[in-house]
């Protein structure tokens, strides 16, 4: 039986699908930190900053009944990071930056209780097919880009822009399920139903 109760510090619809999908009971807090990680640090350990702002913020006065997962997506391509495009025109540039090509796709996480933080990452290679302009202008228009790290959804009509992934599906959906799990059982006894 878990002591703790786990709170998803996420408004993501998909996250939430994923930890349902694994059978885990928990509650959502979404978290209102600004994410502010310095642009000069690598990728990873961008997604890992805001992850962990994000359960941060959330775990405050939770004390230590309480574990709570803070979760961040970005897109990484030669040295850039693309996070969600703020409108249509930088959706279809990350599109085409990333048509025909690997990029990286890296969830932090970090798990908060009381006032101890656990972080990591997971990474995935994404390879994208070449993709016409009419291709990108039609996923883009389908508004689907607007609220995702990189411009696509895997799990959506984003799906048929990807050639091959290598690695966790689920990390590139926005949640490394597996390696989750794996923390939450060996840091604080919880398990799945």
């Amino acid at each position: 039986m878990n002591t703790f109760k786990l709170i998803l510090a996420s408004g993501s619809p998909r996250r939430k699908e994923l930890l349902e999908r694994e059978g885990y009971s928990f509650d959502i807090l979404v978290s209102d930190a600004e994410e502010n990680a310095p642009a000069d640090i690598a990728p990873a350990e961008i997604a890992e900053h805001n992850a962990r702002l994000k359960a941060r913020a959330v775990a405050k006065g939770l004390g230590k009944t309480a574990v709570v997962i803070g979760a961040d997506t970005v897109v990484s391509i030669d040295g850039v990071v693309f996070g969600k495009p703020s409108d249509e025109h930088e959706a279809q540039d990350m599109l085409r930056y990333l048509s025909g090509r690997t990029h990286q796709v890296i969830t932090g996480v970090c798990l908060v209780c009381d006032s101890t933080a656990k972080s990591f990452h997971v990474t995935t290679d994404v390879t994208f097919r070449e993709l016409t302009q009419a291709e990108i202008a039609a996923y883009v228009a389908s508004g689907e880009p607007m609220d995702k790290a990189g411009a696509y959804g895997i799990q959506g009509g984003g799906g048929k822009l990807v050639d091959h992934i290598s690695g966790d599906y689920d990390n590139v959906v926005g949640l490394p399920v597996n390696a989750l799990a794996q923390e939450l059982q060996t840091s604080y006894g919880i398990t799945s139903a």
